[in-house]
């Protein structure tokens, strides 16, 4: 009888597990809070295995013609009260993007505050040479420094009853604006349920 109500409790467990959802990462507490992150994955990202237990979702925005590059987008969950303030993060990824002119990035970045389903939401939108981000180890850069000097970066903290997620979208700036509407309508439909 127990292993009959292990195996259908098994079973509910995997059933509520669905594609467009996120767990916490492997490794960090259950948070208290009931529910999970759902969200709608746009067409034409390319999903990939996450290449670090930091990372819950990782997906490939294919180039706009004329780029060189594809365009990344990492969701991060670091485990309730991880992760740092929303205003350390943004200072961090703003570090990681240099201006011309040598001007700070928190200058020319674009920085709003929204609810989206009734989750805060804090996003990022800046261009700038990057020179940010953390490779994988053993993983070959996706482009070389020289590369990263028109890039965007579009970056989101979706504050949620279990902690934050924090979206990050880098990659040549034509291709990310390819990407805008999907990003846009990615972030606005996150859901905690």
């Amino acid at each position: 009888m127990k292993t009959i109500i292990l195996f259908v409790a098994v079973a509910l467990i995997c059933c509520a597990c669905g594609k467009n959802s996120v767990a916490t990462a492997p490794g960090n507490k259950a948070a208290p809070a009931n529910g999970e992150l759902h969200y709608k994955v746009p067409e034409g990202w390319r999903e990939e295995k996450p290449n670090s237990n930091m990372r819950v979702a990782q997906y490939k925005l294919p180039k706009a013609e004329g780029d060189s590059a594809d365009a990344e987008l990492v969701v991060y969950y670091f485990g309730q009260g991880q992760g740092g303030s929303a205003q350390a993060n943004i200072d961090r990824w703003l570090n990681q993007m240099q201006q011309p002119d040598g001007s700070p990035s928190k200058e020319k970045a674009k920085i709003e505050n929204m609810t989206v389903n009734g989750m805060p939401v804090t996003t990022v939108d800046v261009l700038g040479k990057y020179n940010g981000g953390m490779a994988s180890p053993g993983a070959a850069p996706s482009a070389t420094p020289a590369d990263m000097s028109n890039y965007r970066m579009r970056a989101a903290i979706i504050e949620t009853p279990k902690g934050s997620y924090f979206v990050k979208s880098t990659g040549p700036q034509k291709t990310v604006s390819h990407w805008d509407q999907a990003y846009t309508d990615y972030i606005k439909s996150f859901e905690f349920k």
